[in-house]
């Protein structure tokens, strides 16, 4: 399974991680349109890369821990899992099911986790929400700004029932996690079936953690 994304263009999705899945607290959330949950979220989280050394020199540790309680609450993985698997999901019993959303999400850590060192002046500017107050599902349009030319960053967020958004896919400079993931994803499947995806992406992770070390 390749990378699909240079070391220029992991900065990006760091912020895309970072600004999507970032310290929202419900009541908030439940009060906020899309676009200034977004830019709110996006602060508090530059902040607190910022202001942690282990978790902005990439200790992936540290990285982990800030997954696990800010950003998992705040994502609807189950929805980004199943749709970067395809139809293999529901082919694949709930124990895979489990193992996969466990083996991609260490997958997305360890992927950008080295980037975060990275993180200095940049900022994000969120673009005017086209949507209309009632819409579930809304794009947010946002650019990283800082050194060089400003990058391309769009959520897909969704409403949920307590009124909270939780984002579901992102899209960097025209590349769609999920859709991209998707086709990867798919070739393991058609080859070896949803056990040699989740065999795929052990190795994969296991790869990752010996070149981290």
């Amino acid at each position: 399974m390749k990378q699909f994304l240079s070391r220029r263009d992991a900065l990006a999705w760091v912020f895309g991680f970072a600004c999507a899945f970032g310290m929202v607290g419900a009541v908030h959330a439940a009060e906020e349109s899309a676009d200034m949950f977004v830019k709110r979220v996006s602060g508090d989280i530059l902040d607190a890369i910022k202001a942690d050394k282990s978790i902005h020199n990439g200790d992936v540790n540290k990285i982990v821990v800030l997954v696990d309680q800010r950003v998992m609450p705040n994502v609807n993985f189950l929805r980004m899992t199943a749709s970067a698997v395809g139809p293999g999901w529901r082919q694949a019993t709930p124990e895979q099911q489990k193992r996969l959303q466990d083996e991609f999400k260490t997958l997305l850590v360890r992927t950008y986790a080295g980037a975060l060192g990275q993180v200095n002046d940049q900022t994000i500017v969120v673009k005017p929400l086209r949507a209309a107050a009632d819409d579930k599902e809304v794009l947010v349009r946002t650019e990283v700004r800082g050194k060089g030319d400003p990058v391309q960053l769009d959520y897909r967020v969704e409403k949920t029932t307590d009124g909270s958004w939780k984002v579901y896919n992102m899209n960097v400079m025209g590349i769609w996690l999920v859709e991209n993931y998707k086709t990867q994803f798919a070739q393991e499947i058609n080859a070896k079936g949803v056990d040699g995806l989740i065999a795929s992406l052990v190795d994969r992770n296991k790869t990752n953690a010996r070149a981290a070390k």
